[in-house]
């Protein structure tokens, strides 16, 4: 049994409920185990689990979040840098699945985060669990 933390990058709460809920079914339906921890916004999720990861205390990881278009330019930065960074993290052999949704408004996340219809926390799990298969193959 592996252990994954969820990191949830706390703005849009009711999409992120969702999210959440679909990644903790998948995580356990597969028979793991899971944990949630929150950090102030999708910038700051890569160095959490960064720093989770360091830690040793956790095999895998999922992030979550919902950015969703404004009428500024940050909207592009958050949403590049927080999906560089993950990648980097990935990159350097760390499973995560990356479940921070990025969306031009409410509606598109509503469905992408809803576990009875796109269920992308769900899908962001079984990416994290399928890079944590592929770890463990390749460390034998």
């Amino acid at each position: 049994m592996a252990r994954f933390l969820i990191v949830e990058a706390r703005f849009y709460g009711q999409l992120n409920d969702m999210l959440i809920t679909g990644a903790k079914a998948a995580i356990e339906g597969a028979g793991h185990e899971s944990e949630v921890i929150t950090v102030p916004g999708a910038l700051e999720v890569p160095g959490a689990i960064a720093l989770a990861a360091e830690s040793g205390q956790y095999d895998g990881f999922v992030a979550i979040g919902v950015v969703i278009r404004g009428e500024t330019y940050h909207f592009e930065i958050v949403a590049g840098e927080s999906a560089r960074a993950i990648m980097a993290l990935t990159m350097d052999g760390i499973p995560i699945g990356n479940g921070i949704l990025t969306t031009e408004n409410e509606e598109q996340a509503l469905v992408r985060a809803d576990p009875t219809q796109k269920n992308k926390g769900g899908e962001a799990a079984q990416a994290a669990i399928r890079m944590l298969e592929l770890q463990q193959t390749f460390a034998a």
